[in-house]
């Protein structure tokens, strides 16, 4: 390139220069000018027209509404349906659950006690949801549950695996029982099991059901034959096969119930029970009258007490929230002895091989609805006795008022007791104990008292056993 040509272009350059110095400097005094008291019309016009334009607002995303229902609350927790696809195995356990919806119905209500309490530990630990429903499958979501491997409780801890996870075993007190504390256990547990098999929930569930061991076994000997090493591969007893696959199927019916004929109550996303601490023995039928707590709900409530009496267990009870502010002021006022009743101690989950004695005197409790007659019928006794007991002039009642009634069963002749169980016979029903069947889920099927169901069939222990028969009698 020519001297003269260069010479020109650097002049060019230089003279661009200068030019885009100068509109910077002028940019910068016209910026500070803006802080002096004139400003030119042109920019007082500019400013104005900003002063008036509307306010832009960032759109803000409405926060999450929590569910009123536990089930809902359920369905946004669950972490194991991702990926699965259409799985056989899966369909087949669904079809089981669609064509018996009774059996999630009936484990649902049971399960109403405790299902809340069970969620709220699994969030706090950051776990799967889904796995709320595993009491369905073991347990049925009854407390009380046996099993023939000696596996007992909502979670169905052996005894071994039981005493490992500090639940303590004795006559008066089973901690696989514990709600509380079989909860915690059944989650470090799982945890464990989670960790043992990185991560992988599928082989943890496994786990839980046929012992480590063996699932450790079946990878092993896939990996000797090169077959892949998850859980669907994987040579595991028929139990287990199906084990994870209805846990799976469960939580689809749970997550779309109507369309599988599924009638899921409503469970309130709020505790059910609260605990109360207490520092002395009593017995949980005490502790029920003084709370005004329906006896064998308290006995559902804290099933790990054997023998009914608060030995060898925690010091504190569960008892319903409502309830809970009750108890704790009376146990402040009440003296020790009259929290123990007198009786011997008698056994909540062993059958009873004699009939039960009726008290001379006993009371009944107004419920909404009841008038004398149905009250008489429901107790065999005739409606001026109860007048007469009662002092009663007319048949009018108020729902929460107390009845005494007395036992005529010693002063009634032969003939007048075959007169009783005859008219009786004739209200009486029958009803084939269902699994995971309870005394105070039968008598809440029927809209019965407890004390009425146990005196129809005092022959029967608070442990129902599949199959068995119960007198229900129409208290209407």
């Amino acid at each position: 390139m020519s001297s003269p040509i260069r010479k020109a272009i650097s002049s060019d350059a230089l003279t661009r220069l200068a030019q885009a110095i100068a509109v910077a400097v002028s940019a910068t005094l016209a910026g500070c000018s803006s802080h002096a008291p004139q400003t030119d019309a042109a920019h007082a016009q500019n400013i104005a027209a900003r002063a008036k334009q509307k306010p832009i607002w960032l759109s803000e995303k409405p926060s999450p509404q929590i569910p009123q229902d536990v089930w809902e609350r359920m369905r946004q927790g669950f972490q194991l349906q991702d990926g699965l696809g259409v799985n056989p195995r899966i369909e087949q356990q669904r079809l089981w659950f669609a064509s018996n919806p009774s059996f999630l119905e009936n484990a649902g209500e049971r399960g109403s006690l405790y299902i809340h309490y069970i969620v709220e530990r699994l969030e706090e630990r950051n776990m799967p949801l889904e796995l709320a429903l595993l009491p369905v499958i073991e347990s049925a979501y009854n407390p009380m549950a046996y099993s023939r491997a000696n596996a007992v409780g909502l979670w169905q801890f052996i005894p071994s695996t039981g005493r490992y996870f500090n639940l303590r075993q004795t006559r008066f007190y089973d901690g696989r029982r514990d709600i509380t504390a079989s909860t915690t256990a059944a989650l470090d547990y799982l945890t464990r099991l989670h960790d043992m098999f990185n991560g992988d929930w599928m082989l943890a569930l496994a786990a839980y059901n046929a012992g480590e061991g063996t699932v450790s076994r079946a990878i092993e000997r896939n990996e000797r034959l090169g077959l892949p090493t998850d859980y669907w591969n994987l040579p595991l007893p028929a139990e287990t096969q199906a084990y994870v696959p209805k846990l799976l199927a469960l939580s689809q019916v749970v997550m779309a119930p109507d369309a599988y004929g599924v009638n899921l109550n409503p469970i309130a996303n709020e505790p059910y029970f609260k605990v109360v601490e207490i520092n002395q023995r009593m017995d949980l039928s005490k502790v029920a009258e003084v709370a005004n707590i329906d006896e064998d709900e308290l006995f559902q409530l804290n099933p790990a007490f054997k023998q009914r009496t608060t030995i060898d267990g925690p010091q504190h009870l569960l008892v319903p929230t409502s309830k809970a502010q009750l108890l704790t002021s009376s146990l402040q006022t009440m003296r020790p002895e009259e929290l123990i009743s007198k009786k011997s101690l008698k056994p909540v989950f062993e059958g009873a091989d004699a009939p039960q004695v009726a008290s001379v005197k006993r009371s009944y409790r107004v419920k909404r609805g009841d008038n004398l007659g149905s009250i008489a019928k429901a107790n065999n006794v005739d409606v001026k006795d109860l007048q007469r007991w009662n002092k009663l002039t007319g048949k009018n009642l108020k729902p929460g008022q107390t009845l005494v009634m007395q036992d005529t069963s010693k002063r009634n002749s032969g003939r007048v007791n075959t007169v009783v169980a005859a008219n009786t016979k004739k209200q009486q029903t029958k009803y084939k104990v269902q699994q995971g069947d309870s005394l105070y889920i039968v008598a809440k099927r029927f809209n019965v008292e407890m004390q009425h169901l146990k005196r129809w069939n005092p022959r029967v222990g608070q442990a129902l056993k599949p199959g068995q028969m119960l007198t229900v009698a129409n208290p209407h």
